[in-house]
C-alpha cells in the first residue's frame, strides 16, 4: 500500500478516487466541513444526505455524489462522511483518538466490498484539532481494521477479494514535517500489532519456540539490535527450572529469546517479558476439550513484546529496550510435570507445582529473575495471557495490571488509554501471597480460586526484587477483546501499542 500525503486545493486533488472520506463537525444547527470542504463537497451531495447527516461522533454515511452544479461528474466515485460532533466531544485527546481510530476502522469496513483501489481520506481543519493528531490515529484505524489473516485460506482466484487499497491519500492544507512522521508512527504502530496478530493465528503447529527465535532474528538485522537465543542446554547449565520443568512433556525444544536495542546513547533500559506458551494444554491437569484450540493464543504476550521491539528497531528512540520470550509449549508427553513436583527457578527459589495448568508464571519467573541480574534494566513489564480470573474480574474489555512502582503504573496506563487499550489496577499485598506459601518449598504455583489474578501476580513478584516492575495479564484482552471496527475477532495484538507508546513516553 502506498501512503502519500496532498494538499487541497481543488477538487482534482482526489482525482480516480475510488472512495473519498470527509469528516464533518456540528456548528449549531448546521453541518461544517471546514472551509475548504464546503466548498468543494457541498455541490456533490444530495439534499437527502445534507439533512439526515449530523455530524454526531462516530456517526457516518455513505452515498454517491452527484455531479456538481458546473455539470462536472465528481473526482471520487463514491463518498463517506464521518462524524465528529461538537467542539467539547473533541476536548479529551485519548477519547478523541479512540474516536479517530473507530472511523478509519470504519472506513477499512467499506473497503472490505474489494472495489476500492483508490482511497482519499479529507484531513479536515477543526479547531482544537490538529492535522497530524487527525491523521494519526485514523490512519491507524485503517490501518489496523484492513487486517485480514488468510495464509490457510485455499480460495479460487476468481473469488478472491483485495481488500486492501493499492493507494491511500492524505488530503491536508499543508504537507509538513509533523504530518509526514505522525504517518509514520501510525504505519509503524499498526504495522507491529497486525505482526502480533499474525503471530497469534498461526495454528500451534504453525508457530513454535522456533518460529520466535526466527523472527527475533529478523529483527536483530535493524540498526542497534542484537538477539541471542538460549536453548535447552544453556538453561540447563543457568538452572532456568521453570522453563525447563514446563517443557519436559514436550518434543518441541524450549527457546529463551532475548533482542536487545542499544542505541549508542540512552538514559533508561527497560526489559521487556511476554509470555510465549506455543500451545497450553494444560499438561497433566489437563484443559477440558471445548475452547481448547484457543490455546493456540497463549503466546500473545510473546506477541506483544517482539513486535513492539521491532517498531521500537524503526523508530530508534534514545532508550535501550530489551526483550525476552520464554517459550514452549505445555504439553502431557511421558515426561511432563506432576501436581506434587518441585522445581527450582534461576536464582535458587524452589516451587511446588500444585496445577501444571498454572505454567505461565513458572517460565516468567525464570526470565524475570535473569532478565533483571542480567541486564539491570530500570524497570522491567511482562506481559501475559496469564489467568482465567483476570476475565471473571475485568471481562474482556480491560487488561489488569498489577505493579510494586506507583509511577511505572500509571505510566502503563495513561499509554494504555492513549493506546486505546484500557487497563485496570489490581491490589498487590501480604495477604495475597500468604495464599502461596508452600510447607515443603518456597512456594507453591496456585493460590486457590480466591483472587488468582493476584496471587499469580505475587508469584512473579517474588521475582523482581526492588526493580520496578508492572505486570499486565492480558488474558481477557488477547482476543475476544471489546467489539471495535479496528479489531477483527480473534487476537486483538493487545499490548504491542501500548508498550510502543510507553517507550515513547520516554
Amino acid at each position: 500500500m502506498e501512503i502519500e500525503i496532498v494538499e487541497v486545493v481543488k477538487r482534482e486533488s482526489w482525482e480516480g478516487a475510488d472512495l473519498l472520506a470527509v469528516f464533518g463537525v456540528r456548528k449549531k444547527e448546521k453541518v461544517s466541513f471546514d472551509a475548504a470542504g464546503d466548498s468543494l463537497l457541498a455541490p456533490l451531495m444530495p439534499s437527502a444526505v445534507l439533512s439526515d447527516f449530523e455530524a454526531k461522533a462516530g456517526e457516518s454515511l455513505f452515498f454517491y455524489p452527484l455531479e456538481s452544479e458546473q455539470g462536472k461528474s465528481s473526482p471520487a466515485k463514491r463518498m463517506l462522511l464521518g462524524g465528529l460532533g461538537k467542539s467539547a466531544d473533541r476536548e479529551e485527546q485519548d477519547n478523541c483518538a479512540e474516536l479517530l481510530r473507530l472511523a478509519g476502522g470504519n472506513i477499512a469496513a467499506s473497503c472490505a466490498t474489494g472495489k476500492i483501489k483508490n482511497l482519499a481520506l479529507m484531513i479536515p481543519q477543526v479547531k482544537g484539532l490538529k492535522a497530524d493528531f487527525f491523521a494519526e490515529h485514523l490512519l491507524e484505524g485503517l490501518l489496523l481494521g484492513l487486517y485480514r489473516f488468510t495464509k490457510y485460506k485455499n480460495e479460487k482466484k476468481e473469488e478472491k477479494k483485495d481488500t486492501i487499497p493499492a493507494t491511500v491519500r492524505l488530503l491536508a492544507e499543508k504537507t509538513t514535517s509533523s504530518l509526514r512522521k505522525a504517518v509514520s508512527r501510525a504505519e509503524n504502530a499498526a504495522r507491529a500489532a497486525n505482526i502480533a496478530r499474525n503471530m497469534a493465528n498461526e495454528p500451534g503447529n504453525g508457530w513454535t519456540p522456533s518460529d520466535f527465535a526466527r523472527f527475533g532474528k529478523k529483527v536483530a538485522r535493524r540498526k542497534h539490535v542484537s538477539c541471542n537465543v538460549l536453548d535447552k542446554s544453556a538453561m540447563k547449565r543457568l538452572g532456568l527450572g521453570g522453563i525447563l520443568g514446563v517443557n519436559q512433556g514436550s518434543h518441541e525444544a524450549p527457546k529463551l529469546v532475548i533482542v536487545d536495542y542499544c542505541p549508542e546513547k540512552y538514559n533508561k533500559t527497560v526489559l521487556l517479558v511476554g509470555k510465549g506458551i506455543t500451545f497450553d494444554s494444560g499438561g497433566v491437569s489437563l484443559k477440558p476439550g471445548a475452547g481448547m484450540e484457543d490455546m493456540k493464543y497463549d503466546m500473545c504476550g510473546g506477541a506483544a513484546v517482539l513486535s513492539a521491539l521491532d517498531a521500537v528497531a524503526i523508530e530508534q528512540p534514545g532508550v535501550r529496550v530489551i526483550g525476552l520470550v520464554p517459550s514452549t509449549d505445555n504439553m502431557a508427553g511421558g515426561g511432563a510435570l506432576k501436581p506434587g513436583d518441585i522445581i527450582t527457578h534461576y536464582g535458587g527459589i524452589t516451587s511446588e507445582i500444585e496445577n501444571t495448568d498454572a505454567e505461565g508464571r513458572l517460565i516468567l519467573a525464570d526470565a524475570l529473575a535473569y532478565g533483571i541480574a542480567q541486564f539491570e534494566p530500570d524497570c522491567v513489564i511482562d506481559l501475559a495471557t496469564l489467568t482465567g480470573a483476570v476475565i471473571i474480574g475485568l471481562g474482556h474489555h480491560r487488561t489488569g495490571i498489577l505493579s510494586n512502582d506507583d509511577d511505572l503504573c500509571d505510566s502503563l496506563v495513561a499509554a494504555g488509554s492513549r493506546a486505546g487499550e484500557p487497563q485496570w489496577r489490581l491490589p498487590l499485598g501480604k495477604e495475597y501471597e500468604k495464599q502461596i506459601e508452600s510447607k515443603v518449598a518456597d512456594v507453591k504455583n496456585t493460590g486457590g480460586r480466591p483472587a488468582g489474578t493476584i496471587t499469580a501476580a505475587e508469584y512473579l513478584h517474588k521475582f523482581v526484587g526492588k526493580t520496578p516492575w508492572a505486570h499486565l495479564d492480558i488474558a481477557g484482552t488477547a482476543w475476544d477483546f471489546t467489539e471495535k471496527s479496528y479489531v477483527p475477532k480473534g487476537p486483538s495484538g493487545i499490548g504491542t501499542r501500548t508498550l510502543i507508546e510507553f517507550i515513547r513516553g520516554l
